[in-house]
């Protein structure tokens, strides 16, 4: 694939930080965006939804994005704060030529970045983000002004999203009986979302994390720190909690017993689930980052299971390789293929619920049937004391596959035998190299995990 200049797995992150903000150019990307999906238009203005989620630069982002998309003759439909899976809906539903989701998902207030989905609801092509990026390295020649786009705001999507997430329920399952459940969205775009969904379902709800200011999106709350929810399922003896991140795109669960069950248990439940009522298609994409006891629970039910990179968009190309359906990632980021075409913390958690609701038991049940392996992970460093000198002679790749490092490697598999893994990988983000190692014993994993790092600083030094 061409390299990238500006556009990553996930969008175009770092547009604002701790230390930097660039309105000029969201400005600009709103123009070559504009004008690539212009023409796609026969005749016409283009049509274009953006949404956001709730921390402070998205209400900047917004206006740019939307002169940017004026400018290049685009006529522009505003959703306000909405989860990025709803502008995916929406997108569809409007029949516009794109959707745009101004969010930094799990970080922290002070980052942004924008997403974009196709006319399809999926992320756009290949071959459309080369082409905005070629424009965006031209000069901004704005459009006419009998071209210019015009902008409104959409009245109602909040509504038509609600009967989405539920119509993704059969009739019968819309009543999804007397749980008592703790809902907790991170002070992000479910806020005034999720709780109403799981409420029309006859769910008695507790809202958590839905009092967003611009600044305390994911801060303490949501599913990058469930300890809050984990106390409020055990303070109101509830049926369980649910988390989400700041965008709504991903989702984990709290059992009756203030236990965390992440996406990889999640994937299990769902998966054993639509196996018993005989609707799933095909086997189950993790990640190499995936629980060895996720591939094991999965095999022993006859559930062909693959591993893809990490990151939602592999998942997804994986699945569509196979025509399967169902896929994700331990941190929630679960795509149900055949309810919608984007990863949805609404709809994944409504499918548990479901599964929950035909168990007639706890949730901790439904995890039983799945051993997890205990993990640990590293993070090393390619720089040593702030001297970058050894890394401009090796790359993380080299590094890896150092003989050191190799000797180590391969001693540590033959003590974990067929019971474990390793796995070293390069930060797609960050000067790193990732160490994961998994087995029974943990002591014996975190020992193996600290001698491949030590292994690996040796080399760096």
């Amino acid at each position: 694939m061409t390299a990238r200049k500006y556009f990553g797995t996930d969008g175009i992150r770092g547009l604002v930080g701790k230390d930097n903000i660039n309105p000029e150019f969201v400005l600009k990307l709103g123009w070559a965006a504009g004008k690539v999906f212009s023409r796609q238009v026969k005749s016409g203005q283009a049509k274009v939804l953006i949404g956001k989620d709730t921390r402070i630069s998205g209400y900047m982002f917004e206006s740019v994005l939307e002169a940017g998309l004026s400018a290049a003759g685009v006529n522009v439909r505003l959703l306000g704060p909405m989860p990025t899976p709803a502008i995916a809906y929406l997108t569809r539903t409007f029949h516009a030529q794109a959707g745009i989701v101004i969010s930094a998902s799990h970080n922290p207030y002070h980052d942004n970045g924008i997403k974009f989905f196709s006319m399809e609801g999926t992320k756009l092509p290949d071959e459309i983000e080369l082409e905005i990026e070629a424009l965006l390295d031209e000069p901004m020649i704005t459009s006419p002004s009998f071209e210019l786009g015009k902008v409104r705001r959409i009245e109602g999507a909040r509504g038509r999203y609600i009967e989405f997430c539920k119509s993704t329920l059969p009739y019968e399952a819309r009543k999804l009986g007397k749980f008592k459940i703790v809902v907790d969205c991170a002070h992000g775009a479910t806020y005034d979302i999720a709780p109403d969904v799981f409420d029309e379902l006859d769910i008695e709800v507790v809202s958590i994390g839905v009092e967003p200011d611009g600044f305390n999106i994911n801060e303490g709350c949501g599913s990058t720190d469930t300890a809050q929810l984990q106390a409020a399922v055990l303070t109101h003896k509830a049926d369980l909690g649910i988390a989400f991140d700041g965008d709504g795109d991903r989702v984990l669960f709290v059992d009756e017993k203030g236990r965390l069950v992440d996406g990889d248990e999640i994937l299990y439940i769902i998966a054993m689930h639509q196996q018993k009522r005989r609707v799933l298609e095909g086997g189950i994409v993790g990640t190499v980052m995936s629980n060895l006891g996720l591939e094991q629970a999965l095999n022993a039910s006859g559930i062909e299971f693959v591993r893809s990179q990490v990151g939602d968009r592999y998942v997804m190309n994986e699945l569509l390789k196979r025509s399967w359906q169902l896929g994700g990632e331990a941190s929630g980021h679960i795509l149900c293929l055949d309810k919608t075409t984007t990863g949805d913390g609404i709809i994944s958690a409504l499918q548990v619920l479901y599964a929950l609701k035909d168990s007639g038991g706890v949730l901790s049940d439904l995890c039983k049937g799945m051993k997890k392996y205990p993990q640990t992970l590293i993070n090393v460093p390619l720089v040593s004391n702030g001297n970058s000198s050894k890394v401009q002679k090796l790359s993380a790749k080299e590094i890896i596959n150092h003989e050191v490092v190799q000797k180590t490697l391969n001693n540590v598999q033959r003590q974990l035998a067929d019971s474990g893994r390793i796995l070293l990988r390069p930060s797609g983000t960050e000067p790193l190299v990732r160490v994961m190692v998994e087995g029974e014993n943990p002591g014996l994993v975190n020992a193996l995990a600290e001698e491949i790092a030590e292994a690996l600083r040796s080399v760096i030094l």
